[in-house]
């Protein structure tokens, strides 16, 4: 027992042994903070500015940190899905999606095969062969419009049992399928067919029309400054082709050109005989247009177009100089001089006119209809 009251004084002398010891520690911690330096004056901040970063640095832990640790994946996720979404396969290549009613058949001259085209698909191989890729925007509309109105209306009225539609020559409208397009345009193909794309889309479904029916679109590369009557050059008067200025002609290099031929080649291509060694007779008439009509060489009377024709000339105004045993023919245009010439709807372009403007003043009196309503029994067929 008195062992045990021993044990508990000793007890107690540790406690009081420890608390005089904490009570010492107090004392110095207190003396420390008496002795320190005052605080500057914005240390009312202070007090909260330590509090207040250490609140930012927990909460940027809990959001940043796990962003930091996804983004990676998110990043490489993302880029491989758009390396994905942007990869074309070549049938995604395609810049037109044709889904025409009607389709066209096509002689392919080189292979002697009827290829049956859908009808955008089509407009879309002419205006890529028959006018420059350089040419405006606008203009190239014109240049659809005009080759859809043309198969249009030769589709309407075809009489006669064909293997095929038209031919893909100078003879109808000049066609080339989209293997040909590849290998003439190379690098630049998917360049230039979306500048196709997007003219014949924009008048997909659209011809022009006179009278509600669909016109004989004739149209050519460059006028002498202005177009021909269609009787100048052709049979019919026709209405809507009517003589009309095109002064932006100027501008193609296709405005002048010159050929010279020996007597003999033209004896042998005009099938005649002409005096030797003797200055020739030269008479020519014009058209409204400034055209040759006739041509009387040495008592031998011609058309202007049968002149270009048989001498390949680039167009009918022409005129004939003679040195010694050979004739000098300088000419201006290139075609028929009928309809819409494509330089001059390219001058109109580019000084801001559209596409209905264009071939509103190319052919007279004319409107641009929906296929669908003038000439629904061809979307039906």
């Amino acid at each position: 027992m008195k062992n045990r009251k021993n044990s508990m004084k000793q007890i107690q002398k540790l406690k009081k042994k420890k608390a005089a010891s904490k009570y010492q520690s107090l004392q110095r911690r207190l003396s420390n903070v008496s002795n320190m330096k005052p605080l500057p004056m914005n240390r009312g901040r202070l007090k909260w500015k330590y509090p207040a970063l250490f609140l930012f640095s927990i909460s940027f832990l809990i959001l940043a940190v796990p962003t930091l640790v996804v983004l990676p994946f998110i990043s490489s996720t993302e880029v491989l899905s758009q390396s994905i979404e942007h990869k074309q396969t070549p049938e995604q290549e395609e810049v037109l999606v044709d889904d025409s009613a009607v389709e066209v058949a096509v002689m392919r001259a080189q292979s002697e095969v009827v290829e049956n085209v859908p009808l955008e698909t089509y407009v879309m191989g002419v205006v890529a062969s028959e006018m420059p890729i350089e040419f405006e925007t606008e203009a190239l509309k014109a240049q659809a419009l005009a080759a859809r109105t043309y198969i249009v209306n030769k589709m309407m009225y075809q009489t006669e049992e064909a293997a095929s539609n038209v031919t893909d020559t100078i003879q109808d409208q000049v066609y080339n399928d989209d293997a040909e397009l590849r290998a003439k345009w190379g690098k630049n193909y998917q360049k230039n067919m979306e500048k196709i794309s997007e003219a014949v889309m924009a008048t997909k479904g659209k011809i022009i029309t006179y009278k509600d029916k669909p016109i004989d679109p004739q149209f050519f590369s460059t006028s002498n400054g202005y177009t021909e009557n269609s009787e100048d050059y052709y049979v019919n008067e026709i209405p809507y082709l009517r003589s009309v200025p095109s002064p932006w002609d100027e501008d193609s290099p296709y405005y002048l050109d010159q050929e010279v031929f020996s007597l003999e080649q033209v004896e042998e291509a005009l099938g005649i005989d002409l005096p030797a060694e003797k200055k020739l007779t030269i008479d020519v008439t014009r058209t409204e247009s400034n055209r040759v009509d006739e041509l009387n060489l040495a008592g031998n009377a011609f058309s202007g177009r049968e002149v270009r024709e048989k001498l390949q000339l680039r167009s009918s105004d022409f005129t004939i100089e003679q040195k010694n045993d050979y004739l000098i023919f300088t000419t201006k245009g290139n075609g028929h001089g009928v309809g819409m010439s494509q330089y001059g709807a390219n001058g109109m372009a580019k000084e801001g006119k559209t596409y209905e403007d264009i071939v509103k003043y190319y052919y007279k009196d004319v409107e641009v209809s929906s296929l669908d309503d003038t000439v629904p029994a061809l979307v039906m067929q």
